[in-house]
């Protein structure tokens, strides 16, 4: 009877091995952004940001991205302890500079809005305008993700005798349904910058010996590699130039998810790249070590935001020669 038990067990033990050795290993290949709403008001036509319709279309905007699966950060949460809270008529310059600042978390995205409202006084009735406007950036490259806007209903209206209280209310309440249609909207447009897929490969490709067109596309395209593409900036430092050309080779062989890749500047052995790439920043790091390696190269790989610095540690030269002994 033992025996019997031991040799179940035993059975039992092999099949549940086999069954983790050979089952997929799948590894989030996309990197989710990270989100920051934030609202426009300098021109002295919008809604100020102190405004309660203000706060109602911000809270709008934020949880419709936030139940489609985005992640989305606070504003006076993430800037509480290093900026001024609580002011109002902000530029455009003084918004992005608050979002490149803020790196626990990085903020990759930020929804810039706008709000604009009025009302007209008539006999009979009171019309009510209200115009929702703004724009999505990419904070660290600058790029423009896409612009919205969504206006009122022309037929949206309000008591005759609605006074400043119920004007404020009307407002709120035609802002916050606008909000949803931008939320949708904005949605959309993020849809087909983040993918959700899953990649069973790996994201250093160990078996590509070359960077032919072919092996480009194969590893641009390949399943989980259709997430955003994303500007990395490398900076290479104590490399010549034979060393850049090496390490070039290697990014354009063994990187998956690229895309594209342009020099930025070069000066003695100081070399910056434009880098673009679906893959996870967390991989790329990854990737900038093992390719040290991979060339024998002895370095250090730091990095903050989007920007990578690779610093490689020379070694003495050793210009003795000796070019044989006769005794």
């Amino acid at each position: 009877m033992k025996r019997s038990t031991a040799t179940v067990f035993l059975v039992c033990l092999t099949i549940f091995g086999l069954s983790a050795l050979f089952a997929p290993r799948h590894v989030l290949a996309a990197e989710l952004p990270h989100l920051m709403v934030m609202g426009e008001d300098n021109d002295q036509d919008a809604i100020p940001r102190d405004s309660r319709v203000f706060r109602r279309v911000l809270n709008e905007l934020a949880e419709e991205l936030n139940n489609d699966g985005f992640d989305v950060y606070d504003e006076t949460a993430v800037t509480l302890d290093d900026f001024a809270q609580g002011r109002v008529r902000r530029s455009d310059a003084e918004l992005i500079d608050i979002a490149r600042s803020v790196t626990r978390p990085p903020i990759d995205i930020v929804v810039l809005f706008e709000i604009y409202a009025s009302a007209e006084r008539l006999d009979y009735t009171t019309k009510v305008r209200t115009r929702l406007s703004g724009r999505l950036l990419d904070v660290h490259s600058g790029r423009r993700l896409g612009n919205f806007e969504v206006a009122s209903p022309r037929n949206f209206r309000a008591p005759v005798d609605c006074n400043r209280e119920c004007i404020i209310e009307t407002v709120g309440n035609n802002a916050r349904l606008l909000a949803r249609d931008v939320a949708d909207v904005l949605i959309q447009k993020l849809g087909d910058e983040v993918d959700y897929g899953n990649n069973t490969g790996n994201d250093f490709d160990n078996t590509a010996d070359t960077g032919t067109t072919s092996d480009l596309a194969r590893r641009g395209n390949q399943a989980g590699c259709r997430g955003r593409v994303q500007d990395v900036y490398l900076n290479f430092q104590n490399f010549t130039e034979q060393e850049m050309l090496d390490m070039e080779d290697v990014i354009l062989a063994k990187f998956s998810c690229y895309v594209d890749h342009r020099p930025a500047s070069s000066q003695g052995r100081t070399h910056e790249y434009v880098y673009k790439t679906r893959l996870h920043t967390g991989k790329m790091k990854r990737n900038l070590v093992r390719a040290l390696e991979y060339l024998g190269m002895s370095g250090r790989v730091s990095y903050q935001g989007k920007e990578f610095t690779v610093s490689k540690v020379n070694k003495r030269r050793n210009r003795y020669y000796n070019e044989g002994e006769k005794w």
